[in-house]
């Protein structure tokens, strides 16, 4: 009787001895990464309320006073309300929906049919991969200036056109409004089309394949296996591509800049574009940091969006 007692006494000193173990590995893990969060807490949230005190005020560089002292030029929230009035801001962000809503489709479609062509082997595959991917790898400045190059007058593109028109095409690319940001919608389309295609091949290949070998075996055709099976398994991964895309391609600039600098006249003006010439030739930075804190909110929101979506779908059963 008392070796039972001396056992279960034992066995119960180790199951309360577990939780102030655990407890204690917790705290020293705090201790730990206490420093690093506050730098990371630092990073994050000084540049976003110094950033939120800029924009109540009319400070800029050429005030003559620190930004320290940027509360003697308070305007309440006068940034906030011209920011809604601004007829030029509204039109660049239009032009930013615009360009967002044409090219992600297009990347999200090529990219899915790409990927599914390269799911399977075929001879120089190794090859073909390393050549649809070399877009990606260009630096965007760079990409621009190859595309600036090829929309000119007497540029490559034209010179095939004329080849094959047989006659001289001189198509002002860059000078013409819509042309301008068709070129631009090319250049993106090309270069991030590869990244659509990478994640969504990831995707595609964590696809059980024995789900598919079972529908084969009942029946299925590829389309009906592709959208009974393949598509509902890829939901968390076409999300994320998405949203990446939808962000990145809300923040366009270099690629764009280099081409058209957002000319003509302001054809081209993404909302990047209009914030980095404000901040450059305008120097109103109090407002400037007005339009920054909406444009945050807007993408945060997206951000959001896709998360809650996300954990939906995984909830979901395929």
């Amino acid at each position: 009787m008392s070796a039972v007692t001396v056992t279960v006494s034992k066995d119960a000193k180790a199951a309360l001895g577990k939780p102030a173990l655990r407890d204690e590995g917790a705290r020293l893990g705090f201790r730990l990464t206490l420093p690093a969060q506050i730098l990371v807490l630092f990073i994050s949230v000084f540049p976003l309320l110094m950033q939120l005190y800029i924009s109540v005020t009319d400070w800029s560089p050429l005030s003559g006073l620190g930004w320290w002292n940027a509360w003697e030029m308070w305007n309440s929230f006068a940034n906030y309300t011209d920011l809604a009035d601004d007829a030029r801001f509204w039109s660049a962000l239009r032009r930013t929906a615009i360009v967002m809503v044409l090219c992600v489709p297009v990347e999200f479609l090529l990219g899915l049919a790409l990927a599914t062509l390269f799911a399977d082997d075929f001879p120089g595959k190794r090859i073909f991969y390393s050549i649809l991917l070399m877009p990606m790898m260009v630096v965007p400045a760079v990409a621009g200036y190859m595309f600036f190059m090829l929309f000119q007058s007497g540029g490559p593109l034209n010179d095939i056109l004329s080849a094959l028109s047989g006659s001289r095409v001189t198509i002002a690319w860059l000078s013409d409004p819509t042309l301008a940001l068709i070129a631009v919608i090319i250049a993106d389309i090309w270069q991030w089309t590869p990244l659509m295609f990478l994640i969504l091949l990831a995707g595609l290949v964590g696809v059980p394949q024995d789900q598919i070998k079972a529908a084969t075996l009942l029946g299925a055709n590829p389309w009906q296996r592709f959208v009974t099976i393949v598509l509902p398994k890829m939901k968390t991964i076409i999300i994320i591509a998405l949203a990446i895309r939808v962000i990145e391609n809300f923040k366009i600039f270099d690629t764009l800049y280099i081409m058209t600098g957002g000319g003509p006249g302001v054809a081209t003006e993404t909302i990047s574009v209009y914030i980095y010439k404000v901040t450059t030739q305008d120097l109103i930075w109090g407002y400037v940091a007005a339009i920054a804190l909406a444009i945050l909110v807007v993408l945060s929101i997206v951000a959001v969006l896709a998360m809650k979506r996300m954990a939906r779908a995984r909830l979901v059963p395929a």
